[in-house]
């Protein structure tokens, strides 16, 4: 909060555990409006990176983050700094060939837009830059002109215009009443899933998500809801415009009493909005 300028933020590059950087003085913080997550971007970055044959044994890395996450005003920060120094670009973090690392950015570039804080990419991410970042240079621009790069930049543009449509993936709910694990515990597979919402009760406006970050294909892959009805696929990494619907199916599943059939492509992850309830004459 920015008491000379309401209007303006000031943000913390922090990367200690020092509590209440984003408190209100008055309360004794210090007052700043958000705060770069660190500890997140470092496993985020340490998951993503690894083959899919390790990823299983890293599986806490992309859960660890959900215990502090609402313990400031966080943002998810993907910086300058990341993508220079012998560290790679974005891309060229990602495993496998060429065609897995655009799946696998994709993947993790939404599971970044579900999870919970503010987002902050670097330029040139947004595209899959090939090259590190260098103040000596423009951006790799003409890379625009090669179909995959095309795609990721579209993909990113598709990311923030879910962002900005659903307020339960911006609004600023502190707790649990944010943030709901379907599956945490999927390590086996290297799957994730969990809903956003506005409010704890809120059921009507919430988005759920479901990630896969190996190149197996779960064709039989199943997932818990809370409520019967029929869900509508909002997003997918596959860029797949076709109108996706999914019916619930009363029958137990991690721990909810109906459960969606979502088959899963490699590197797949896939965003649902929840039924909307309509009211009766």
């Amino acid at each position: 909060m920015n008491y000379r300028n309401p209007r303006a933020y000031v943000i913390a590059e922090e990367s200690t555990a020092w509590p209440d950087v984003t408190k209100d003085p008055k309360d004794g913080g210090l007052g700043f409006s958000y705060k770069w997550n660190m500890g997140w971007m470092h496993d985020f970055l340490e998951y993503t990176k690894l083959d899919p044959l390790f990823k299983k044994g890293a599986h806490n890395k992309m859960t660890f983050g959900l215990t502090y996450c609402f313990s400031e005003n966080f943002i998810l920060v993907l910086s300058h700094d990341e993508v220079v120094h012998l560290k790679c670009s974005m891309y060229n973090k990602m495993p496998g060939y060429p065609a897995d690392k655009f799946k696998n950015l994709k993947t993790a570039y939404m599971f970044m837009f579900g999870h919970p804080g503010r987002k902050l990419l670097f330029m040139g991410q947004e595209f899959a830059q090939l090259q590190e970042w260098s103040e000596k240079r423009s951006l790799d621009w003409h890379l625009l002109e090669e179909p995959e790069h095309k795609d990721m930049q579209k993909f990113v543009h598709r990311l923030l215009e879910m962002y900005k449509k659903y307020p339960a993936l911006y609004t600023e709910t502190k707790g649990y009443g944010a943030f709901e694990w379907i599956n945490a515990d999927d390590n086996e597979r290297s799957i994730f899933s969990f809903i956003r919402k506005t409010t704890e009760a809120d059921n009507k406006n919430s988005v759920g998500f479901v990630f896969n970050f190996t190149p197996m294909e779960r064709t039989d892959y199943i997932v818990g809801v809370p409520k019967a009805g029929t869900y509508k696929r909002i997003l997918s990494t596959e860029n797949d415009d076709q109108v996706v619907k999914y019916k619930a199916k009363e029958g137990e599943c991690d721990g909810r009493p109906y459960r969606l059939e979502i088959p899963l492509k490699p590197f797949e992850a896939v965003a649902f909005e929840f039924p909307k309830v309509t009211k009766r004459k």
